[in-house]
């Protein structure tokens, strides 16, 4: 529609600056967005009021102006009009609305090509190998996943990774509480330390270390033996949240790991090259970066006074082998604590002389699990946090991706485990998926009363016997589904997709709960499966997008009504 609709204007200009009207040929930026009150319109425009002081005219001469030379060819205007101080609204014609459900049934549901081949590297829940995934980190997880399917829809070469922080002070402290751990196991009293990991997951690993090799590690240095279990534990727990995350329906095509890019010296080679343009300067023994002269708020340390290397410095090298190995865009989906890091990493890449909006980074705030309202606080495994893999398993995959991505990421998430198990119009994504099975029951009907030639037949149906208003509610709503993927990629705001098959999934029970879809007059019959088929494909193509499956039988103990989400 909104594509459609800037083509029409777009001529309206041309024409209009061509007989002297306006001064301006090309078309603006500007809003183009369905009006708060339907009864004016499908889509609104200020392109009046964006042009009126470049113009030297009134907002409402501008309107005049465009609509006098606007020529809709092909009929796809029921209605342009000037609104208030200059806005423009359109309504679509009945018979525009037809085609294109008409070509959405020939499959052209998401006809995208945004992306035209270009890579895209879209890194996200990487979380550092010391413990098992929780669920802020699984919120991250499924909007990377998430914004990966949907620049693959829009036309782009996209590849998911993982970086794996698998080496500094945190995987220090792994390894040596998986060594104390360990002693404990043959009897010794240890004294274990609070900036440990005293999780049961730690006394597994060490319960895994004693199984393979018995009491080595009782006779070797504890130096020793801490830098051997920091990479096994690390390890074990990696494989473990590849496990995690593979049930949760996300894999990826690469996994980086910091201790590697450091052993390969690319951490050394770029501090290196930051040290031969001048970028580098010496302070308190330390070595800084002048991250100022690049956009940050202050400069910061890369070499420590002690010669370690900080995170930062990794960072760098791993952005850095980002673009070498020929990424131009980048999508860091990053938990909402990096909020400060953002400049720090772009400072970094322009330094490096790379293109700084080659990052787009996205901030996942947190999850704030509850139970009928009441916080949950604690988790089996942990006694910390409750870990994805809990949640999973109570509340099963699709609620969970689904529920992680009712609010835009970075808004706060309350997470109510019990009604994320209901069966009944009160769970968001049972809503959803109630909708597609309910489709599906209506042409499982179909064919059961004999119907079987007209629903071979739906393409030949006459949709202008589609005349209710609340069925061209319906068919709007259903055209509405490429401009929502295409604003989701380009926002790279997921949760647009589900709160539009939230609206959709409305749209049809609404329907289906006040019209008859299978009644005896045949030809409005195939009309209103056309219609409810295309209902059902979009849900499906949505959900599928969404990492959530579209069942064809659901048993609802409440069945949806029309007021229910």
């Amino acid at each position: 529609m909104k594509s459609h609709l800037r083509d029409l204007l777009a001529r309206a200009l041309e024409k209009a600056a061509k007989g002297g009207e306006l001064k301006m040929t090309d078309l603006p930026p500007l809003l183009l967005e369905p009006p708060k009150q339907k009864e004016f319109g499908d889509l609104s425009t200020n392109v009046a009021l964006i042009c009126a002081k470049q113009q030297k005219k009134s907002p409402r001469a501008i309107a005049e102006a465009i609509l006098k030379n606007l020529e809709d060819r092909d009929g796809i205007l029921a209605r342009a009009e000037i609104a208030g101080p200059g806005f423009l609204n359109f309504s679509f014609s009945a018979k525009f609305y037809y085609d294109c459900l008409r070509q959405i049934e020939a499959g052209k549901e998401l006809d995208l090509d945004l992306g035209r081949g270009e890579k895209v590297q879209v890194e996200f829940a990487s979380a550092n190998p010391t413990g098992p995934l929780h669920v802020g980190h699984g919120r991250v997880a499924v909007i990377g996943d998430v914004l990966a399917r949907l620049l693959e829809a829009a036309g782009f070469a996209v590849e998911r990774e993982y970086y794996v922080n698998d080496t500094g002070r945190q995987i220090e402290q792994l390894g040596l509480s998986v060594y104390l751990r360990y002693r404990e196991l043959y009897g010794e009293k240890i004294e274990f330390p609070a900036e440990g990991y005293p999780g049961d997951y730690v006394r597994e690993v060490a319960a895994e270390v004693r199984r393979r090799w018995g009491e080595k590690f009782l006779k070797e240095k504890r130096e020793t033996a801490t830098e051997f279990l920091s990479r096994f534990g690390g390890e074990i727990l990696l494989e473990a949240i590849r496990v995690d995350l593979a049930q949760f329906g996300i894999t990826f095509d690469s996994f980086v790991s910091e201790r590697e890019l450091r052993e390969q010296k690319e951490v050394e080679q770029t501090i290196e090259l930051l040290r031969s343009r001048g970028l580098l300067y010496r302070e308190e023994g330390a070595e800084w970066f002048r991250a100022t002269a690049y956009g940050d708020d202050k400069d910061r340390t890369v070499v420590k006074s002690d010669g370690d290397l900080t995170y930062f410095a990794s960072d760098m090298a791993y952005h850095r082998n980002k673009f070498e190995r020929g990424f131009k865009r980048l999508v860091n989906v990053w938990g909402a604590d990096h909020h400060g890091y953002v400049n720090r990493i772009k400072a970094a890449i322009k330094a490096l002389g790379y293109d700084p909006e080659g990052l787009q980074v996205v901030l996942v705030q947190m999850v704030h699990l509850t139970r009928g309202g009441e916080p949950v606080r604690m988790g089996k495994r942990l006694g910390e946090f409750v870990t994805l893999r809990e949640v999973v398993e109570e509340v099963g995959r699709d609620a969970a991706r689904f529920f992680f991505l009712m609010r835009k990421a970075d808004s706060h998430l309350d997470f109510d485990l019990e009604l994320a198990k209901k069966e009944s119009s009160e769970n968001p994504v049972f809503y959803v998926q109630y909708a597609h099975a309910r489709i599906a029951s209506i042409f499982e009907q179909a064919c059961q009363s004999g119907m079987e030639g007209e629903v071979s037949r739906l393409r030949d149906a006459r949709l202008e016997r589609l005349e209710q208003a609340e069925e061209m509610e319906l068919i709007k709503r259903v055209v509405q589904f490429s401009e929502v993927v295409e604003e989701s990629v380009k926002e790279l705001e997921p949760h647009r997709l589900a709160f539009y098959l939230l609206e959709l999934a409305g749209e049809f029970h609404r329907y289906y709960n006040r019209f008859r879809v299978i009644s005896d007059d045949r030809e409005l019959t195939r009309a209103r499966l056309l219609l409810v088929r295309n209902v059902q494909k979009i849900i499906r193509k949505g959900l599928e997008l969404l990492g959530v499956e579209a069942p064809l039988r659901m048993a609802a103990r409440a069945e949806p009504t029309p007021g229910s989400i």
